[in-house]
């Protein structure tokens, strides 16, 4: 039987998103409702054609829910995701609340869909936006010869901060572009147009952001690997949608460019775009509005005895967020992993 959903932060822009991938998707459900704040209770969305009203976030409104997809800030997680879950719902969680938790599962379906297997405390973890794309197009090629080093720098895209960083960019771009000075700066950590920021998250431990120790357990997490190295360098870049990264992989096994197009090209969710000379490589504006997650400019590194260079491009709303939590209640109704009510 189809099953019943509730989409948590639906006014926000990844819940946004994630009404518009399950409609994409033509995802199977008997049933759906959308939660908000306090503050955008009462407010009525369109899905599928029809309206709905938004209802608060309480006990009550996951009454006979199988299913949600939720999008807050990971202090409210905290509070509502165990709340969804008493009450018989698996929750599929994109906040940072849950992601280290040994008993979350921190699932990318294209990765790790076998982790959906046990799901403890009724959560399911959605990465990191930068971890998830780096680690869908690392999975092949770690199958084929074991990474032993991954050093990735990203250029990530104005909205992973949300939609109040991408209103203050748009505001920065136009005032620059009549002459103007840039308004003040509120959602980035500076001023992002013209400019690049690598202390665009908070710090955490031995000087590196927290986006960075995201991207190091993270990855470990995901791929089932602790002895995986991870060496990550995050900033934000002018760009409204996409993240690109550049990663340089070191292996234990012999790997050559040509094996590794192959088998890229052979895995699921990725789409490889490798002709230099025709500009046919991943760019963000290519990436945007797109599930899948872009590699090219894959190349020996002549520094090390099995090395590789890559540029991986995503959407970050879709597959570093919305389209990945949808892809793992796919996983979790197509494989028949719901809990029995």
């Amino acid at each position: 039987m189809p099953p019943n959903l509730a989409v948590v932060g639906a006014t926000g822009a990844v819940g946004e998103i994630m009404r518009q991938v399950l409609a994409e998707h033509n995802f199977p459900m008997r049933g759906i409702k959308f939660l908000a704040s306090e503050r955008s209770a009462g407010r009525t969305i369109e899905f599928q054609g029809k309206p709905y009203t938004v209802e608060p976030i309480r006990a009550e409104a996951f009454a006979g829910v199988d299913i949600v997809l939720s999008s807050t800030p990971a202090s409210v997680s905290r509070e509502t995701s165990p709340m969804a879950a008493k009450a018989g719902a698996i929750v599929i969680d994109n906040s940072s609340a849950w992601r280290m938790d040994p008993q979350v599962p921190l699932v990318v379906p294209e990765v790790n869909a076998e982790a959906l297997r046990s799901i403890p405390k009724g959560i399911v973890a959605n990465p990191n936006c930068s971890t998830i794309q780096m680690v869908v197009a690392l999975k092949p090629l770690h199958d084929l010869a074991r990474i032993k080093r991954v050093v990735v720098a990203t250029y990530q895209a104005s909205s992973g901060k949300g939609a109040k960083a991408l209103y203050e960019l748009d505001c920065q771009i136009n005032a620059l572009g009549r002459g103007e000075k840039a308004p003040a700066v509120a959602a980035h950590a500076a001023q992002l147009a013209g400019n690049v920021l690598p202390h665009d998250w908070k710090l955490g431990e031995d000087g590196y952001s927290e986006e960075e120790i995201k991207m190091v357990k993270e990855t470990r997490k995901i791929m089932g690997d602790d002895t995986i190295l991870v060496s990550p360098t995050t900033a934000r870049v002018p760009v409204r949608v996409g993240h690109s990264e550049s990663i340089n992989l070191e292996f234990h096994q012999p790997i050559t460019p040509e094996q590794a197009r192959e088998a890229l090209r052979q895995a699921p969710g990725i789409v490889v775009l490798d002709d230099y000379g025709q500009g046919d490589v991943p760019l963000p504006l290519k990436a945007a509005g797109r599930d899948e997650v872009f590699v090219g400019r894959i190349r020996r590194d002549p520094t090390v005895a099995h090395g590789l260079n890559l540029w991986v491009v995503a959407d970050n709303l879709r597959k570093g967020a919305a389209t990945n939590a949808v892809q793992i209640a796919e996983v979790l109704v197509g494989r028949g992993w719901l809990p029995k009510r």
